[in-house]
């Protein structure tokens, strides 16, 4: 079995000697490897120092609070009213409604406030320090309705625990990572269900923190289209008329995106497309217009049940020069999230370049007349009644 396994290896190390050493194409490869390696250093470096940065600033915050409630100090009432007022606008909807007033430390409550916030608001002032007494005079409502100080505003969840929160800072993500590898590798060292269990735990927190993704996006579920965001702008040198009738015309897409097989147009801003995929997939969706604005905007969004829902929208803005600028915001939910993203990429379907490709092949079509896809495809051969600047 041994010898078995070193076969394997010594062809595996052969193989990848004539990958890199081919006289046709390695030294491409070993330039193109050399230029991935140095991004990734000086990706690196960067992360390195704003861990360290974040690190030593929340290292010293902890050190001075800390130090400071050994020493107990009297609050003046301009300093402790500035305190509760930005403590209000991290537990209340409406700050702006309620009216605070200390004196001697002993604080005045008064306006209007939603009654499932009462609660939590009172209990976080509370917490303020140099607080000393609290004298509550809030008239709660049980929902806006039509009081003045209680309409708009924005839920306010409170102050929540770093690793519960949406977006990790660098020293949460630095802990979870570290935390991360070393449950995967205690659950390995061991055997039996807890192991299991960690070893799957330890996984999913180490990605966490590496993508900085919430469960949601990392596993696609209840995700809705934006698991993975996509954005990218190109400038074309052609009228917006022109770009904005050329993208109106879907059912010409796959002549130069090379992963589109076929789009059809329906009525009512419908349109059926048929994708591919990783492996050899295939995805057919419907999708239809959710805002067109001639000559600026247009936006989509695929149907109910789609089986990987996405949706964008496309800006096109004049250029003093006489061109267009694209500027492109694509959302979708692969199967698994981003997860299924990455699959996907090792798999050698990377949405981005492809966007990326199809872009280039846009603009040379409109620029040069002809671009490549399936086939080499002219301007000439594709339908002139959905080419014309008049189209809306």
């Amino acid at each position: 079995m041994k010898a078995a396994w070193w076969s394997i290896g010594g062809i595996g190390v052969g193989a990848g000697v004539m990958y890199w050493s081919d006289p046709r194409s390695g030294r491409w490869r070993r330039s193109h490897l050399q230029g991935h390696a140095v991004h990734a250093a000086h990706q690196a470096s960067g992360a390195v120092g704003i861990v360290a940065r974040d690190l030593s600033h929340r290292t010293r915050g902890l050190f001075f609070e800390s130090f400071r409630l050994l020493r107990s100090r009297p609050v003046d009432d301009v300093t402790l009213e500035e305190r509760v007022r930005s403590a209000l606008g991290r537990v209340c909807s409406h700050p702006g409604a309620i009216r605070v007033t200390s004196r001697d430390g002993t604080l005045l409550l008064e306006g209007a406030i939603l009654y499932p916030e009462l609660r939590r608001v009172v209990q976080r002032i509370g917490r303020v320090r140099g607080v000393r007494g609290l004298d509550n005079r809030l008239a709660p409502y049980p929902e806006p309705g039509n009081h003045p100080d209680l309409q708009g505003g924005v839920p306010r969840p409170g102050e929540t625990w770093p690793f519960t929160q949406r977006h990790w800072s660098p020293t949460a993500r630095l802990f979870g990572a570290l935390g991360g590898l070393a449950l995967t590798g205690w659950g390995f060292s061991q055997r039996g269900l807890l192991a299991a269990v960690a070893r799957i735990g330890g996984l999913g927190l180490s990605i966490r923190a590496l993508t900085n993704l919430d469960t949601r996006r990392l596993t696609g579920v209840g995700a809705g289209t934006r698991a993975i965001t996509l954005h990218k702008d190109i400038t074309v040198n052609a009228p917006v008329e022109e770009v904005f009738a050329f993208w109106s015309a879907m059912q010409n897409f796959p002549r130069f995106m090379t992963h589109v097989d076929e789009v059809r147009v329906e009525e009512d801003e419908r349109s059926h497309w048929k994708v591919q995929g990783p492996a050899g997939l295939r995805f057919e969706w419907d999708a239809y217009i959710t805002k067109r604005i001639p000559n600026r905007i247009l936006a989509w969004r695929s149907a109910e049940g789609t089986a990987v829902p996405n949706s964008g929208i496309i800006h096109f803005e004049p250029t003093p020069q006489g061109g267009t600028r694209v500027d492109i915001r694509l959302a979708y939910n692969p199967p698994a999230g981003a997860i299924g993203h990455a699959f996907a990429k090792l798999l050698g379907a990377d949405p981005k370049k492809q966007m990326d490709d199809d872009l280039l092949r846009f603009k040379s079509l409109l620029e040069r007349g002809k671009a490549t896809g399936h086939e080499t495809v002219t301007r000439e051969q594709l339908s002139p009644e959905r080419l014309s600047p008049t189209v809306q």
